[in-house]
């Protein structure tokens, strides 16, 4: 016998059908996004009504724009330019993984390990700039937007 509320019509093991809790058919107002146009520019503006924790962190947005950088930038050495992409996906990842969590811990371990993920997408930059594989208008941009990524994680470590 299938397990009682998961499916419709099915009944419990004593025979009566499952009903849903009366809080769950609620109608809850519909909240306003709260994204001005011009507070998000340069960035991608959160999901308005996303379930998901880290699209209410704006760094996760800044992360996001970062990566974005760094898939846009020339990086010419194909080592460099990969240990740059997936030091920023790393750094989006961890964010949303320490969005998730629960204990202050557990939080703090992920936006860490975002933070250092953050800084070597900017050593990354500097390093290729260094070696001539990378322009300085990618690296002023990458460099500026690794260290608010850097900032705004170690506000949220403490």
């Amino acid at each position: 016998m299938p397990l009682p509320g998961f499916g419709h019509g099915e009944r419990s093991r004593r025979g009566r059908a499952h009903v849903a809790p009366a809080a769950s058919l609620r109608i809850r107002p519909r909240r306003a996004a709260v994204t001005s146009s011009a507070r998000w520019v340069g960035m991608t503006a959160p999901h308005a009504r996303s379930p998901l924790p880290h699209h209410a962190l704006q760094v996760f947005h800044v992360a996001r724009e970062l990566l974005v950088s760094v898939r846009d930038a020339q990086i010419r050495d194909a080592k460099l330019r990969d240990e740059a992409t997936r030091a920023a996906k790393g750094a989006c990842l961890n964010i949303a993984e320490g969005a998730a969590r629960v204990t202050r811990a557990d939080k703090a371990r992920s936006y860490a390990i975002a933070r250092g993920e953050a800084a070597e997408v900017g050593a990354a930059i500097e390093i290729a700039v260094l070696v001539g594989a990378a322009c300085v208008d990618d690296e002023e941009k990458i460099v500026s937007l690794a260290s608010r990524v850097v900032a705004m994680l170690t506000r949220l470590i403490r």
